[in-house]
């Protein structure tokens, strides 16, 4: 494909500037010319006008016998070859009046003879021919004359109309061709300065300035993309700096709640939405797992099924539980979900071990209470028996001796009290010698039920759907101790084959806790003085604000049944 030439401006400009000199120097010289031949003409006009008086002259001379008629004579033959009369022999002189001199030369030579001859009167009769020729060669050299200065008057006149014509042309052509696209040069590069670079150069000529203006709006193009590129860029480099800024804060926040003083749900569920604020997570949940019992789940967000990931929660090889989220666009980071993933890992071993540090706190101060009363009331309830039991063998002897005594009967009522307040002393004891190793309820349930069952033939059965992270130490103790002292009365009373155990946990933590076997139950309505068991239950359900119910009929079975509502925060120490 064949390049279109370009035209060029300076060009056109230096063609146009070329023209108007040589119309200059064209006029000029002509003019110069034209003058300069005009002033042999005037001369010649002023000759041949003496001439014409210099043949009267001649006749006068030749009437009067003039002494200067030969001098006269020789002063006309001057004139008549003079410099401004032979110039009228040049080119630039019209032939007519060439002629017309040479007539005139033929002519004088002719009067001359005459003049000089005997017969010189007869000149007088000829002269006015001579002076008519004269006079007629005078009037065509005028003619000439004014021909030139009208020629030259034409030739000025059309050389400044052409050199105005074209200065008028080169104007409008600058004006066109430099300043109008010019204009639209700063314009647009005005536009530019304001980073506006959707400029608009309408300029499609083919000279220089149509190439710049191509070349400038194809550099605007480029620096607009360039610009936009780098605004994108920047765009992005600052989004990712407010996404990386919004992660520290996010995962500075996370940390925090790690430093409370206990690591509850709510820190748990306080991370959750931290997690689901961050870009990219339209939805997460956190399953902490237990060995025995049902999982504490807590979520932020609606899941639909779509791109779900699941990463686990351990720390030192052990199985926390997991972390169930759903991505969106723009992808969340990996690394700050993972970081997520440790913070929620170590909240959950916190918590673990919080509550058993609670556990052990608590067991420890209830061993304590148990060794305390073991060592003052038990020691002094087992002096008090064996001295009551001394004295019932004196009474006896005295019986024996004196014939029966009133003392015995009373004596029967204190060994009664004392065996009485030695058995709730026995509760008592096992119930703060109760130990919780494990570090979940539901695997302190699990254990406590194992042991029971080794002092049982019945079968036992655990259904635990509660969770132990919302529980707090003195809440799962008393939970425990209820469901032992159930168990213990259906194995030691009931004579049951088979005994159930349900903790269930419903959306809204109500809590029910259920024990019931399939023994042989009892008539409610038949009080039993000996049987402290009930009414320890019905004492540590107040302390949890549960609704205690108790349903039976002999050989019926039994059901012990206790519902309350699980607080947002751990109980307080309740003894």
């Amino acid at each position: 494909m064949m390049r279109k030439p370009t035209k060029s401006v300076t060009g056109t400009i230096a063609k146009a500037m070329i023209f108007i000199l040589l119309l200059s120097v064209l006029t000029t010289n002509f003019a110069i010319l034209t003058l300069a031949s005009s002033l042999n003409d005037a001369e010649a006009v002023n000759v041949s006008g003496s001439m014409r008086m210099q043949s009267y002259r001649l006749a006068h001379d030749m009437q009067a016998n003039s002494p200067l008629y030969f001098l006269h004579v020789e002063q006309f033959e001057r004139s008549l070859y003079s410099p401004s009369m032979k110039a009228l022999q040049s080119w630039d002189v019209p032939e007519e009046i060439t002629n017309d001199y040479y007539q005139l030369i033929i002519r004088w030579h002719e009067l001359k003879e005459v003049l000089i001859s005997e017969e010189r009167e007869q000149y007088l009769i000829l002269v006015a021919d001579f002076v008519d020729r004269i006079d007629h060669f005078v009037l065509k050299l005028q003619e000439h004359s004014e021909n030139k200065l009208i020629r030259l008057a034409w030739a000025g006149g059309l050389g400044l109309g052409g050199i105005l014509i074209v200065a008028v042309y080169v104007v409008l052509f600058v004006r066109k061709q430099i300043v109008r696209p010019l204009g639209q040069l700063i314009s647009a590069s005005e536009q530019i300065q304001n980073r506006s670079f959707d400029v608009k150069v309408d300029v499609n000529s083919d000279n220089e300035l149509g190439i710049l203006g191509k070349a400038f709006k194809n550099m605007a193009d480029d620096l607009g993309k360039l610009y936009r590129g780098l605004e994108g860029a920047v765009n992005e480099k600052t989004h990712k700096l407010q996404h990386a800024n919004q992660s520290l804060q996010v995962l500075y926040k996370s940390s925090q709640e790690l430093t409370a003083t206990r690591i509850s749900h709510e820190n748990f569920r306080a991370i959750l939405s931290y997690i689901h604020s961050v870009e990219g997570i339209t939805a997460v949940e956190l399953q902490v797992t237990e060995v025995e019992g049902s999982p504490w789940v807590a979520s932020e967000g609606k899941f639909n099924g779509n791109s779900e990931r699941i990463k686990p929660l351990q720390l030192d090889g052990e199985v926390l539980g997991e972390l169930r989220y759903q991505i969106g666009l723009p992808c969340p980071d990996e690394k700050l979900i993972d970081n997520f993933v440790q913070i929620l890992s170590r909240a959950v071993y916190y918590n673990k071990t919080q509550r058993q540090t609670e556990q052990l706190i608590l067991m420890e101060e209830r061993a304590t209470i148990a060794r305390e009363l073991h060592d003052s009331l038990a020691q002094s309830l087992s002096y008090l028996k064996i001295q009551v039991t001394l004295l019932n063998r004196s009474l006896n002897k005295e019986i024996d001796t004196l014939g029966g005594s009133r003392s015995q009967g009373v004596l029967d009522d204190i060994r009664e009290g004392l065996d009485n307040a030695y058995i709730q002393l026995r509760e008592l004891l096992t119930t703060f010698r109760l130990s919780i190793k494990e570090g979940t309820f539901g695997e302190a349930l699990t254990e406590m039920l194992n042991q029971l069952d080794g002092q049982t033939s019945a079968t036992i059965k655990l259904d635990n759907q509660m969770s132990s992270l919302e529980l707090g130490a003195n809440e799962q103790v008393h939970i425990l101790q209820l469901i032992r002292e159930a168990v213990l009365n259906a194995i030691k009373h009931a004579k049951a084959s088979f005994i159930q155990v349900s903790c269930i946990e419903e959306d809204n933590a109500v809590v029910t806790v259920k024990i019931s076997d399939d023994g042989v139950g009892f008539d409610q309505t038949i009080e039993k003085l000996d049987h402290y068991g009930m009414s320890i239950m019905k004492e540590r359900a107040t302390r949890l604000n549960a609704e205690f119910s108790i349903t039976s009929a002999e050989n019926q079975g039994c059901e012990v049944q206790f519902t309350f509502q699980r607080t947002k925060e751990p109980l307080s120490e309740r003894m």
